[in-house]
């Protein structure tokens, strides 16, 4: 190796001073993870050489034989990691070694708080990656080279992670990277042999290319003892080195299947399930399929990484495949193999490939199946249904064919449990549905307290019929798109006539037209007095405590979404809605004794009280409170 030259010291940017900080105090009790992390990296270098390889195999440069290779000095205290994969160029060493280009970084260091337990899970959901060899490494050389570039054209970098790195240009005679870690005085103990070996066969003994570590033999004399000088070193392969999804189930340990995950993941904690299947028939194709037990912080960005890792015949093509599942499954991991697919695709062809769009069919419903099984352990279901609840919650609207699936698999508040935990599914509903109840009940509000206590709910729980109490802003979309359920219809209590169908029984209903008839005046009163502020004035059965509720007609957008709408600077048309008197309310017996303009300041002040208790906003509030006071000081 020549001297280096164009050496250049720069800065790192601001989250991976904090990032390195945070990482090295907070991982400490987790610190053998370091190889792990730095194997996984040199793997995918591997993969990506062979990808590139199939359009132009000399930038094999006649090594074609990829592998990963670690050695250590004891003496030294230095641990060296290299492969002989796609390396970098000195743009990309100061691109991916001195930035975190990931999405979510700033969301990310905005939810660390110093605390090291917390944020050593924080960081293992993150995904720690190359700064991963600071948790155990005082200093960190890297040198590398761009495989198809000149000699003359390698890169070494270097730091001691405290806020700034140098680059310099070097003569590198082979292709891939290598890593030069200066171990701290407290972990010596990975400048060993048998600790290596070890952590190698824990970690990554899925990986696919061979990992690699010098067998030192020395000849012996006669008498059995060995001869000075006669060292010969051989490399000796010491992960299994066979791709994990090729392998026979029957073969694997739950342990290498949760090993695989992670180093699929980048991620720190054990996924809560997975689905292994190999097919064969028109379509050939191996798919290992996983369920996070945590979420990514780039769960609901739009240019999150999402999708699984792409092989074809063994091949890597693409990380993030995104297009063989669906938006709604963006949480699932894992990798697909196939023979039906080109092995020079690109991720513009996958969109028009038809064998893509049958793929993309069976995974999606072998990711439904999993998920349906995983919902047989109510305990590990509601740890993914607090995680990824909301996200499951868009496919009814994007997965039509699925709808009903999917439907299984929603969970939901309701009046059965009072309770703002989601843990009740449409079937477990049906089953306790009164007798004669053919339709599912639901109410949309901006929280649960505004939901539990809303006044359309009277009723309901006067007759102990059961509603879904939907809190989540995304609740009322859902249901514009999830319109029944096993033949059930779902109903919007809030909107349109109430109809609770055999669960009232004639004498009620002939009780209510009634009553219904005699109000017909109060009724016609009130209309006058609001005027255009209502479309229309009704008696009402569905109130027991409460003197008046607003109604919206049954098609209409809910208060809700129309508030998500207008916050996105959407335009919404003025809805009037429809208010129902409750005929057996004190305040609605004095409205009918009140004359003159009294009677038109109460009747404003039960619209308002309506509208306020639904969740909405009036457009005067101090016109209401000055009528309100008026009532008061009478």
């Amino acid at each position: 190796m020549t001297t280096a030259t164009r050496e250049e010291t720069l800065g790192f940017q601001t989250e991976v001073k904090q990032l390195l900080h945070l990482m090295i105090h907070s991982l400490y009790s987790n610190r053998e993870i370091f190889l792990r992390e730095l194997i996984s990296n040199a793997a995918d270098a591997c993969d990506k050489l062979r990808y590139a390889a199939l359009d132009n195999d000399a930038i094999y440069e006649g090594d074609s034989e990829l592998r990963i290779e670690i050695e250590h000095d004891a003496e030294a205290g230095t641990v060296t990691l290299r492969d002989n994969g796609i390396g970098m160029t000195r743009d990309e060493v100061i691109e991916n070694l001195g930035t975190i280009a990931r999405s979510g970084t700033a969301e990310f260091l905005k939810q660390l708080s110093g605390e090291q337990q917390k944020d050593a899970k924080l960081i293992g959901q993150f995904g720690v990656g190359f700064y991963s060899g600071f948790i155990v490494a005082d200093e960190v050389t890297v040198r590398t080279r761009k495989a198809g570039t000149e000699q003359a054209e390698g890169v070494e970098w270097h730091s001691r992670g405290e806020g700034e790195f140098s680059v310099a240009d070097i003569e590198r005679e082979a292709h891939g990277t290598e890593i030069i870690l200066h171990l701290k005085e407290d972990a010596r103990e990975f400048a060993d042999d048998f600790r290596l070996q070890s952590l190698v066969r824990k970690y990554s003994d899925h990986i696919e290319v061979p990992v690699r570590m010098p067998r030192v033999e020395k000849a012996r004399d006669e008498d059995g003892n060995e001869i000075e000088g006669s060292e010969t070193v051989s490399w000796e392969t010491v992960n299994e080195a066979t791709a994990l999804w090729v392998r026979p189930k029957s073969e694997l340990t739950d342990d290498e299947y949760k090993a695989f995950y992670k180093h699929v993941a980048h991620d720190f904690s054990d996924p809560l399930t997975w689905s292994h299947n190999k097919v064969e028939g028109k379509l050939e194709y191996t798919s290992l399929l996983y369920v996070p037990g945590r979420a990514p912080f780039d769960l609901y960005e739009r240019d999150g990484a999402r999708g699984v890792k792409l092989y074809v015949q063994r091949v890597f093509i693409m990380d993030d495949a995104e297009q063989f599942l669906p938006l709604y499954l963006r949480f699932i991991k894992g990798v697909l193999d196939t023979r039906d697919l080109s092995l020079n695709v690109s991720r513009e062809l996958l969109q028009q490939d038809p064998q893509v769009e049958k793929i993309k069919s069976a995974l999606t419903k072998r990711s439904l199946d999993m998920l349906k099984k995983l919902a047989k352990d109510p305990e590990a279901y509601q740890t993914f249904w607090n995680t990824f609840g909301s996200v499951l919650k868009e496919g009814p609207a994007e997965d039509h064919a699925n709808r009903e699936k999917i439907a299984g698999l929603l969970r939901f508040s309701t009046t059965h449990t009072d309770s703002a935990t989601q843990d009740q599914s449409l079937a477990d509903y049906i089953g306790r549905m009164k007798e004669g109840q053919e339709k599912i009940y639901y109410i949309v509000a901006d929280g649960f307290n505004a939901t539990k206590s809303s006044p359309h709910l009277e009723i309901f729980r006067k007759k102990g019929i059961e509603v879904l109490l939907l809190h989540d802003r995304i609740d009322e979309w859902l249901m514009s798109h999830l319109t029944e359920f096993e033949g059930k219809k779902l109903v919007d209590v809030a909107k349109g006539d109430l109809d609770l169908g055999e669960v009232e029984d004639e004498e009620e209903k002939k009780a209510q037209e009634e009553t219904a008839k005699a109000k017909e005046d109060l009724v016609k009163r009130v209309k006058e007095a609001l005027g255009d502020e209502v479309q229309e004035v009704k008696v009402t059965h569905r109130l027991t405590d409460s003197p008046a509720c607003v109604v919206l007609p049954e098609h209409e957008m809910g208060y809700q979404m129309r508030r998500i709408m207008e916050a996105a600077g959407q335009p919404m048309p003025e809805v009037k809605p429809i208010l129902e008197l409750n005929p057996e309310h004190a305040l609605v017996a004095r409205l009918e004794g009140v004359e003159g303009e009294g009677f038109a300041d109460l009747a404003r002040i039960l619209l308002d009280q309506a509208i306020i208790a639904e969740g909405g906003h009036l457009d005067d509030p101090a016109a209401y409170v000055k009528r309100l006071n008026a009532l008061l000081s009478a």
